[in-house]
């Protein structure tokens, strides 16, 4: 392509020198110069030549007079070029005081000041040397302001201050980078204003500047953080209503939804919500959380719903501590530790036995409850649980014991 404009430059030129022949040929004209008593008569062809080879030997001139300059130029970007390297390397080798010392120099070449006084800048703040890193973040701020914003607001979502990383990136401009969108929709959840994170979030998916896993990752903690900061019953359900039903449906959204319902008494919402999720995808932390929140109006309808659910996951350890948890509330006695022994033959665990130990407690069995709220502490440390007399070996084996499960077809399938 670059001999092809060549090609095209010369022949216009060629053109040019030829029209100007043929119009200089009919007249050359006369120019006629006079100077202290002397006078030069040449003509107007003549005259306009060698006004170009003056003008051509003057730049020739110039050229020959900046060639040391030039030389010495490229030698000093070179130098810079090979600092800024050899100092990235220290970097990255731990050398804090040579990288700092290297990328410093680096700084001085104006192309490379930016990218060299942030690694400067990270060099100083490893190592510890405050009045380093404050000349450094001078330096920078005075060179390429949204630089060193985005630096110092990085800087200051690390140590988890909000306020001041929001503060810090309004005085990168009004068009943040990727870097700064994903610090100030961070920002944003952390200060409590997670629905105002939106915004960026959708110029993050715009851009395509995380991969889809991370991005889908980041909209559902941006989402359920926006709802667990709903500071009312009416915005709450405004935010709720107003997702789409794959987020709705989503473990992290309903579970933090179902939390903020319940603190603002809306329970019957929260435990749908969780059971809709549910129907949509089994979960062990959203079944164990049905039944640590409130009952709800219908009592009946909630322990209906999870012992619905108890043929499917018969074995899931979460759902069997949720519905001796629910029994308890109910003063279901029997049925509470029936489900409980169920829960630790499957891996329970110390929750199962607190459970147990506060149902005997409410019989007034202090013996058992005693041994229970040990056993909840010594799994809780990590040691091996003392034996529970008074239950025989069928009770045990029923412990243990699942329902048969079929698929569509009628076929029995291995349990889980």
């Amino acid at each position: 392509m670059n001999l092809y404009r060549s090609l095209l430059l010369w022949l216009a030129l060629a053109v040019t020198g030829a029209l100007a022949w043929h119009w200089f040929s009919q007249d050359l004209g006369d120019v006629v110069v006079r100077f202290r008593g002397l006078t030069y008569t040449t003509t107007l062809a003549y005259f306009l030549l060698a006004w170009g080879l003056l003008w051509f030997l003057l730049w020739a001139l110039w050229w020959l007079l900046r060639l040391p300059l030039r030389a010495w130029q490229r030698h000093a970007r070179r130098q810079a070029r090979n600092r800024l390297v050899n100092g990235l390397e220290a970097l990255h080798q731990g050398r804090w005081e040579r990288a700092e010392s290297l990328l410093a120099r680096a700084a001085e070449d104006e192309d490379l000041r930016s990218a060299a006084l942030l690694a400067a800048h990270r060099a100083a703040v490893t190592r510890g040397d405050v009045e380093a890193a404050a000349r450094h973040q001078a330096a920078l701020l005075a060179h390429d302001p949204q630089a060193a914003a985005l630096e110092q607001a990085a800087r200051l979502a690390e140590a988890g201050r909000h306020e001041e990383t929001l503060a810090a990136l309004a005085g990168a401009g009004t068009t943040l980078p990727p870097r700064g969108l994903l610090l100030q929709a961070r920002a944003l959840a952390g200060a409590g204003r997670a629905q105002d994170a939106q915004a960026p979030l959708n110029a993050l998916r715009r851009d395509q500047a995380l991969p889809p896993e991370a991005l889908a990752q980041l909209e559902l903690d941006l989402t359920a953080a926006g709802l667990a900061q709903a500071p009312q019953a009416d915005t709450l359900m405004q935010r709720w209503q107003a997702l789409p039903q794959r987020l709705q449906l989503a473990t992290p959204v309903a579970a933090a939804f179902a939390r903020r319902a319940a603190q603002l008494n809306l329970d019957d919402y929260g435990l749908q919500a969780i059971a809709s999720a549910l129907a949509a995808g089994w979960d062990e932390d959203l079944a164990r959380l049905y039944g640590q929140l409130p009952g709800g109006r219908d009592a009946g309808l909630r322990l209906g719903r999870a012992e619905a659910w108890l043929s499917a996951h018969a074995t899931s350890p979460a759902l069997l501590v949720t519905l001796g948890q629910i029994c308890r509330e109910q003063k279901l006695w029997g049925k509470a530790e029936d489900f409980l022994h169920r829960a630790l033959a499957h891996g329970g665990g110390a929750e199962a036995w607190e459970l147990l130990g506060h149902v005997w407690t409410a019989q007034d069995d202090a013996a058992r409850a005693q041994i229970a709220y040990a056993n909840a502490l010594r799994l809780a440390r990590g040691d091996a649980p003392l034996a529970l007399g008074g239950r025989s070996l069928r009770d045990q084996i029923a412990d243990q014991a699942v329902a048969e499960l079929r698929n569509e077809h009628g076929i029995p399938l291995l349990p889980p």
